[in-house]
């Protein structure tokens, strides 16, 4: 926590508005949109509502197609089952670990033979890295498809001079416990249509038709917000760029400590953009290194530390095995997952603590 979030807390407490309504909820969507720069926001219960809301706002039903990033938290994917449409998995590129656009493009052309266009994409900016975003939102420009960017993980990063979150048709952030800022639990769906925010905020609230008594006319979800938790995120907003700047250090630190190390690979920044780092990702080649990913993540468990892999990528999912799956050349995805890893990156990391970190990780490439 920063240390104002209290304030606001108090300030909903005082004027007895608790529920999701109130000054700090209306605030706290003012200062993401302000910040994002988009005209509407609607803040929710959690970024995987805010998706499903984004996939509903772009009228995907039942038996539609949805592209999905493959190298991602099951968050991202899920809500395209929920609207019982069939998901289908993009592989990574190496430039960004994120969504490749040419495995885009060659899903495009690939489902076009088949007669069948997706009814949206969704792309993911992993660990705060934003994908390529200007060739996949002309690719969905070329192709009229609806542009679903999920920025959970990437909130104050930067993709040519513009903010994560603000490329798609809608945008999504995570408010999660583990993310750059927190608000122990809640999400935000951002987009410049006023009539899609207006119907999103419609269901997000039980879709409640305007009727003295209680009416519903359409299926509505109890995605909103409280005042209270949007309090602490009024509070996070003021400190996300300290958040940003920590992460991008803790990164720099860990880079500069491993650099003379044949086989260590970190996620990629690509040329003018700014990744808010939120987690230091990296691959680690176990034949050059003489260690893996797995012993590292041992090692530091050895110590009471937590390191964890890059995501399973969703086409390697039990629950996702029966869906298509577009590589780009090779299965990108599948490489990052066996050889990646997350460090330790928290915001309020102290320097001896990573100093550890890195001293047991080199100890690992000592004793081979």
């Amino acid at each position: 926590m920063g240390g104002s979030e209290q304030k606001y807390i108090e300030r909903a407490f005082e004027q007895n508005w608790i529920a999701p309504l109130g000054e700090n909820v209306t605030e706290f969507e003012n200062s993401v949109k302000n910040y994002v720069d988009v005209s509407e926001a609607v803040a929710l219960s959690s970024g995987t509502a805010a998706i499903h809301l984004a996939l509903i706002e772009s009228d995907v039903k039942e038996g539609d197609v949805v592209f999905c990033s493959s190298l991602t938290f099951c968050a991202t994917s899920n809500p395209i089952l929920y609207q019982q449409a069939t998901p289908v998995f993009i592989d990574s590129e190496l430039d960004s670990w994120n969504m490749s656009p040419e495995a885009l493009e060659k899903a495009f052309k690939t489902f076009e033979t088949k007669g069948i266009k997706p009814k949206a994409v969704i792309v993911v900016n992993l660990y705060g890295q934003s994908a390529q975003l200007d060739k996949i939102k002309a690719l969905c420009e070329y192709y009229n498809v609806v542009l679903i960017e999920d920025a959970a993980e990437s909130l104050g990063a930067v993709y040519q001079g513009k903010m994560s979150g603000s490329f798609g048709d809608f945008g999504i952030f995570s408010f999660n416990g583990n993310k750059i800022i927190t608000i122990s639990g809640g999400g935000m769906l951002v987009t410049n249509d006023k009539e899609a925010k207006e119907h999103a905020l419609f269901l997000a609230t039980q879709a409640r038709d305007k009727a003295l008594h209680y009416q519903h006319s359409e299926l509505g979800y109890n995605y909103r917000l409280s005042n209270i938790s949007a309090g602490i995120g009024r509070g996070q907003m003021e400190i996300l760029e300290q958040r940003v700047q920590k992460r991008r250090e803790i990164f720099e630190t860990y880079q500069q400590a491993f650099a003379d190390i044949k086989g260590i690979e970190f996620q990629p920044e690509l040329p003018n953009s700014k990744s808010n780092r939120w987690l230091t990702a990296l691959t680690i080649d176990e034949k050059q290194c003489g260690f893996s990913a797995n012993d590292v993540i041992n090692t530091l468990a050895d110590e009471n530390i937590e390191a964890r892999p890059v995501w399973k990528p969703m086409h390697l999912q039990p629950l996702y095995s029966q869906y298509e799956y577009v590589a780009e050349k090779e299965d990108n995805s599948k490489k990052l997952f066996e050889q990646g890893i997350c460090l330790p990156s928290g915001s309020d990391m102290k320097k001896e603590d990573q100093e550890k970190v890195i001293q047991l990780i080199k100890n690992l490439q000592d004793t081979e």
